[in-house]
């Protein structure tokens, strides 16, 4: 009896950006930590390996749905030094699996999910926890990932402006014009961190700094806080007090403890403790624990990023890319 012989796709960058708007990632998103937090889905802790020799990190990532039915595997590539020689600081490739049959249905550019999906997680999160009027927002950072967070705020929230604060204000002024034309709205770049945040409703830090890249006393009542940058436990953007003092949500608790330096050197530091964790975003949006509850809280977001968030978006670009006639496709 002869296999029969299943189309393996594979999805450009470019492939990627069509199959994935915005809208849809925000909302593949909700699905993925509602699965996340109702325990419907196997998400092994990620595998972190070191390249010290390079200053990098690679990150292999894996899960499996029974929902989508489909296996998920991801692996990342970190490189700072990238920067420097005008390559990318994050590389990924995504491939999809068939639960049933173990075959193999698709591979695909991972950095641009990453961002994406990325951006529309704290898109979702922005959804239930910033205040509904937010209209402003301070960004820290002006590479790609800062790009989707903006995209994800505007997509949630009837953003007016923007401020851009990055140490490299060359590249902050080309991020703002970028912006601006493809958002149409205003965005600015800031001098200080302070100024970013004069009159911010919704905060995001995408940087790779490894200490906090705001003073807390700059931080308004009733501001949204996504923090997405850092991804060790020895590392954070957010101060310590500003964590103490905000309901804090992640996208999953163990995680979370394991590699968010915000919340591991605050709980060394006694500012607080493993219970300062109000919920799990996807408890959140499964109606298990209400969001915001007054208008002069502050809340903190702080993601790490989990596997489940990439199957949940390569599974939409599967889907929505092969009835666009997206990518290309191989026998293997």
């Amino acid at each position: 009896m002869h296999d029969v012989e299943h189309p393996f796709h594979v999805f450009s960058a470019s492939d990627v950006r069509t199959a994935l708007p915005m809208d849809k990632a925000v909302e593949a998103m909700k699905a993925a930590f509602k699965e996340l937090s109702t325990g419907a889905v196997t998400v092994p802790l990620r595998t972190h390996m070191a390249i010290s020799e390079h200053d990098a990190d690679v990150l292999v990532m894996s899960c499996y749905s029974p929902r989508l039915e489909q296996v998920g595997l991801k692996i990342i590539t970190l490189h700072p030094h990238n920067l420097d020689r005008g390559l990318p600081f994050i590389q990924a490739t995504v491939m999809l699996v068939d639960a049933e049959r173990g075959t193999p249905l698709a591979v695909m550019s991972g950095a641009v999910l990453t961002a994406i999906r990325t951006g529309a997680a704290s898109g979702a999160a922005t959804d239930v926890l910033a205040r509904a009027n937010a209209s402003r927002v301070a960004i820290f950072g002006s590479g790609t990932q800062a790009a989707t967070q903006l995209e994800g705020m505007c997509t949630v929230r009837p953003i007016r402006s923007a401020t851009v604060f990055d140490l490299d204000h060359t590249r902050a002024r080309r991020f703002a014009s970028r912006m601006e034309e493809s958002l149409k709205i205003e965005v600015s770049v800031a001098s200080t961190a302070a100024a970013a945040l004069a009159e911010a409703d919704i905060v995001c830090t995408a940087t790779t700094s490894r200490m906090p890249v705001f003073e807390d006393a700059d931080i308004a009542p009733g501001t949204h806080i996504n923090a997405i940058g850092v991804y060790k436990p020895h590392e954070r953007e957010i101060p310590g007090a500003t964590v103490a003092r905000a309901r804090c949500v992640v996208d999953e608790r163990s995680a979370a403890w394991e590699e968010a330096g915000e919340l591991i050197l605050a709980r060394k530091e006694g500012l607080i403790s493993e219970s300062h964790v109000y919920a799990e975003l996807g408890e959140i949006l499964a109606g298990l624990k209400v969001g915001r509850q007054s208008e002069d809280e502050i809340t903190l977001f702080k993601s790490v990023g989990i596997a489940n968030q990439d199957l949940s978006a390569a599974h939409a670009v599967l889907a929505r890319g092969t009835r666009l006639g997206l990518g290309s496709s191989v026998s293997l």
